[in-house]
């Protein structure tokens, strides 16, 4: 059974009680630090995945250009006998 869906989403007195709990736990001045290197986190993460969609995209069109590219036409070789393979043919 999905335990969240059971339960709910917290409401607002839900949410209050957390924030009291949280501020008991960390104290007044360590909040600030916290949502400032909660932020830097979130902000570092969301560039990496910007980053790695980048990636995975440019690889991709990579590959669909390769894959749709004609084949490179291939110079005709001629091949010339030398004397010596003449006198003995």
């Amino acid at each position: 059974m999905n335990t969240v869906a059971y339960f709910g989403m917290p409401g607002g007195s839900e949410m209050l009680l957390v924030l009291f709990v949280i501020l008991l736990l960390f104290g007044a001045k360590k909040l600030p630090e916290l949502s400032r290197s909660l932020g830097r986190s979130l902000g570092e993460f969301k560039k990496g995945k910007e980053d790695l969609e980048r990636e995975l995209r440019d690889a991709q069109n990579d590959v669909y250009k390769a894959a749709t590219a004609e084949p490179e036409k291939k110079a005709d070789v001629v091949v010339e006998k030398s004397d010596d393979e003449e006198k003995t043919a």
